[in-house]
């Protein structure tokens, strides 16, 4: 079994000062997939480099952007990836979005959606980025390779998958072009694992730091591990952690046989 766990941790030098150190030593993830570091490796401390477990240090590689203290993507492995790559999209790339570490047939993918802003202000950006993901991941799909894309994708697909959905129907990240972006990925070739397992509302891994939300359970599922169709059926479980604090975000993981 391998236990591949994503976060977007929303700054990785301030998680760092809430027990990210001592919840990574414990979490037992083969594979942690981070998202908005908001940092380059030259300016992380070396135990975030190379964080410990039992047994050993996690490898970690970067996705930074250009634009300092801005979105950005990371991976921690126990294992060295047979190969590490980004999108091949500058437009992309400049701002870290993408992340992948390739085992054998697997490609495990860290990836930081951009958020569509508001007046979806940024959605053509958001949109062209859903469309070139998909075409990377169908492409390696092409060649054999199954594909874990985890990450934070900035949408709340369906109404059970935020907790207000007809006051948020005008904003980013519940738009109705996002969701019928959704609607497609997962119409095409790809399941979101979560919802294969848990069919339950309430259900969320972001919360807004205002109004006391994460308290009052007020938050969107935002946070996905999806896999390509004929991988499900080695997908042992599928969950939240809501229980993880540190960030607006909680982790996600996925559980696969090897």
């Amino acid at each position: 079994m391998k236990k591949i766990i994503s976060w977007n941790v929303n700054g990785i030098r301030a998680v760092e000062k809430k027990g990210f150190l001592d919840w990574i030593a414990t979490s037992e993830a083969d594979i942690v997939c981070i998202q908005e570091t908001k940092a380059n490796p030259g300016q992380l401390s070396p135990k975030i480099i190379s964080p410990e477990f039992s047994g050993g240090t996690y490898k970690s590689f970067w996705s930074s952007a250009k634009k300092p203290g801005y979105s950005g993507t990371g991976i921690y492995s126990r294992t060295e990836p047979d190969q590490i790559e980004n999108l091949g999209l500058p437009k992309f790339d400049d701002e870290g979005r993408v992340l992948v570490a390739k085992y054998g047939k697997l490609a495990v993918i860290s990836a930081y959606f951009p958020n569509s802003q508001d007046a979806g202000a940024r959605l053509g950006y958001k949109l062209d980025f859903c469309h070139n993901i998909k075409d990377y991941c169908d492409n390696l799909v092409s060649q054999g390779m199954n594909v874990i894309l985890c990450g934070d994708y900035n949408i709340a697909h369906k109404p059970i998958d935020l907790a207000r959905p007809k006051s948020n129907e005008g904003n980013p990240g519940y738009l109705p072009e996002e969701r019928a972006w959704m609607d497609e990925f997962t119409s095409n070739g790809y399941c979101d694992t979560f919802r294969q397992f848990c069919k339950e509302p309430d259900q969320y891994s972001w919360w807004s730091y205002r109004f006391n939300a994460r308290e009052k359970n007020i938050g969107w599922r935002i946070d996905y591990c999806c896999v390509n169709n004929s991988f499900v059926p080695f997908v042992h479980s599928s969950y939240i952690l809501p229980q993880i604090f540190g960030s607006d975000h909680c982790p996600v993981a996925i559980e696969i046989q090897e």
